[in-house]
């Protein structure tokens, strides 16, 4: 797969996932689908979220949501740097989850696992080296000066 649909691919899935956290109505409703799922998983009931936590699902759905437009409509190949360091950065967030949550949430493994796979699959979509030389990170962002 060439990278421009690569990153259109993880575009698409990041939509489909986080268009739901974009509303406090959406939220409300993804909210209770995923504290069943959690529950028919084997874990607990999802705690009830307060004001303050709807505002930061919102403002998170909200900016993956735009940022994953963005990539759909422009999917240059070096969005896949940024969005596999931010999909890394997830992933430790969930793997934070997951060691505190003492078992609980069993709901995180089925966003930590897609989740870091598609940082690998898009960290390494990107050849290693510029003709330059130097990193991984400066590979991407030198080949997109030129785009």
């Amino acid at each position: 797969m060439n990278t421009q649909k690569l990153v259109r691919a993880s575009a698409a899935y990041d939509l489909l996932l986080t268009a739901p956290f974009a509303t406090p109505w959406t939220f409300a409703i993804a909210h209770g689908h995923l504290s069943a799922l959690n529950q028919a998983l084997g874990g607990a009931p999802l705690p009830e979220f307060g004001v303050m936590h709807m505002l930061f699902a919102g403002l998170l759905g909200s900016i993956v949501v735009v940022w994953s437009w963005l990539r759909l409509r422009d999917p240059l190949p070096r969005y896949a740097t940024y969005d596999g360091t931010a999909r890394f950065l997830f992933s430790a967030w969930f793997a934070w989850t997951l060691a505190l949550g003492q078992g609980g949430l069993p709901l995180v493994w089925l966003f930590i696992v897609p989740e870091f796979a598609w940082g690998v699959v898009q960290w390494y979509a990107v050849p290693p080296l510029s003709k330059k030389g130097g990193s991984h990170a400066s590979a991407t962002f030198d080949r997109g000066q030129q785009c």
